[in-house]
């Protein structure tokens, strides 16, 4: 009954806009209605139902979850310790000579601490809180819009936890999407964490620089920088220990040589000795902190065991499989099948944080882009991009929405607030368009020994014979016969 799958998508997507409810709330009550509709129905039965609880143990067993809370904990300390104003202040002086020196400052600080701050939401109040009253040189509109945009770095600079997450899920969407296409065992090589990291990172490059161009020709029409206080040695030496820590962790983490738990945990340790030596917490700080973190911690989880029982029943559905027959049956151009895809993760992210669209809509399109793209990095690189897009359009993006209320800055319209995020929005679009024509371009840091995904490295006959050789069992050791009993004749 996959209609029965499409009415529960229609349903949760109504309450989301309408409700204001957690979203969360919203994913167990629909999907406890349902189950129960068609346990009614008799669409399925009922032993498959629990399910529901070894899969959700699998997931929290997984690292990455593991290392959610410390991203938040970090995201939380870093809104409240003085390091991300000395940064700020030492990127803003040092592209002064720019004529643009607070508006590039902003996306650097963006670039380094939203990676490691868990999630656009948090950087969004970070930012608006130590960025926003230094902005009102600019109209109020290109200061917000410049805010937002900073605020969804870390959903495409890699490593980020968005990233991060979304490796992991990509992982169960392609080995999903090669279920659907019937493809032999072992004929692709599935692709992990790393290569959406990799794959990721040019794209990112390119949006940065070009935000960069937009943020810079935007800043110098407006009248210059105001006077800042003279930096301190204290303040330059704190903002380049940070830039050096973020960037060693966050390198080690691409490269492989940290896992996300391991970079969190770091992190995480970091921060609390640089908070107890400066002092920059009292008992109540501290309190607040660890309840934050709690809140929002619990939040995440709870989000995701809705999700992974509303996903279930969408799958028992058949809802899966009837859409991955409705897009391999298309004839439109596989490019018009994926923007169409693209263009409803867009409409949901509009509404939805990164994280739920990660545990709610990606495993049920990703599949579909992929089966019709045939590249499951491309995919990845591609819903990223949509989703830091869908974050910045106002009026309800998540991003422009957080930045809008919380800057500081004065009253803005939607109107010139659109007119502001344009530009950076258009970047996207052009990224996007050539990640679409061009896959080459998510490919060129691809692992040479492990070909890109989807199109597995070849091996030679004797490479192939040493492999299977390998995997066989060994032999059986011959038992000794029992006291009394003849040993068996050797067979010819």
């Amino acid at each position: 009954m996959p209609g029965l799958g499409l009415s529960m998508l229609a349903v949760l997507a109504a309450l989301v806009a309408t409700t204001g409810l957690p979203v969360w709330a919203l994913l167990l009550g629909v999907t406890s209605a349902f189950a129960v509709l068609g346990l009614a129905l008799g669409a399925f039965d009922a032993a498959v139902l629990g399910a529901v609880v070894p899969r959700t143990m699998n997931l929290l067993e997984h690292d990455l979850l593991q290392a959610m809370p410390l991203y938040v904990f970090i995201g939380m300390l870093l809104q409240r310790l003085p390091v991300g104003d000395a940064l700020f202040r030492t990127a803003a002086r040092l592209l002064r000579p720019t004529g643009a020196g607070m508006a590039l400052a902003t996306l650097a600080v963006g670039s380094l601490v939203a990676p490691m701050n868990g999630s656009v939401a948090s950087s969004a109040s970070l930012l608006s809180r130590l960025v926003g009253p230094r902005l009102r040189a600019l109209p109020p509109g290109q200061g917000v819009a410049l805010l937002a945009a900073a605020a969804t770095i870390g959903v495409v600079v890699p490593p980020s936890l968005v990233l991060l997450l979304l490796g992991d899920a990509m992982l169960r969407a392609h080995t999903e999407a090669l279920n659907l296409a019937a493809a032999p065992a072992g004929s692709v090589r599935v692709i992990n964490t790393q290569d959406v990291l990799h794959a990721a990172l040019l794209p990112a490059l390119a949006v940065l620089l070009l935000w960069g161009v937009v943020a810079w020709r935007q800043a110098r029409r407006a009248p210059r920088d105001g006077e800042e206080a003279p930096l301190a040695h204290g303040d330059v030496a704190l903002a380049a220990a940070l830039a050096f820590g973020v960037l060693t962790l966050l390198g080690g983490v691409f490269v492989g040589a940290l896992l996300a738990v391991e970079a969190a945990a770091t992190g995480g340790c970091l921060l609390v000795l640089l908070t107890v030596a400066t002092r920059s917490l009292d008992g109540a700080g501290w309190r607040s902190v660890l309840e934050d973190t709690l809140a929002l911690s619990g939040a995440l989880f709870a989000l995701l065991v809705g999700a992974t029982a509303f996903s279930l029943v969408v799958s028992v559905c058949g809802t899966g499989t009837w859409l991955a027959d409705r897009v391999t049956a298309s004839q439109a151009p596989a490019q018009a099948v994926a923007a169409a895809l693209l263009a409803s993760v867009a409409a949901c992210a509009w509404v939805l944080d990164a994280f739920e669209m990660i545990f709610v809509v990606v495993p049920v399109v990703a599949p579909l882009l992929v089966l019709r793209l045939g590249d499951a990095q491309q995919a990845a690189v591609l819903l990223l991009l949509v989703l830091q897009a869908s974050f910045l359009l106002p009026p309800l993006g998540y991003a422009v929405l957080t930045a809008r209320s919380r800057s500081g800055l004065p009253p803005v319209t939607t109107a010139s607030l659109l007119r502001a995020v344009v530009p950076f929005i258009g970047v996207q679009v052009l990224v996007g368009a050539a990640v679409l024509l061009f896959p080459v371009f998510v490919h060129r840091l691809d692992e040479p020994t492990a070909g890109p995904a989807g199109n597995p490295a070849r091996m030679s006959e004797q490479e192939l014979m040493d492999r299977m050789r390998d995997m066989a069992p060994p032999p059986y050791p011959e038992e000794p016969p029992a006291a009394g009993v003849p040993a068996a004749p050797a067979s010819r």
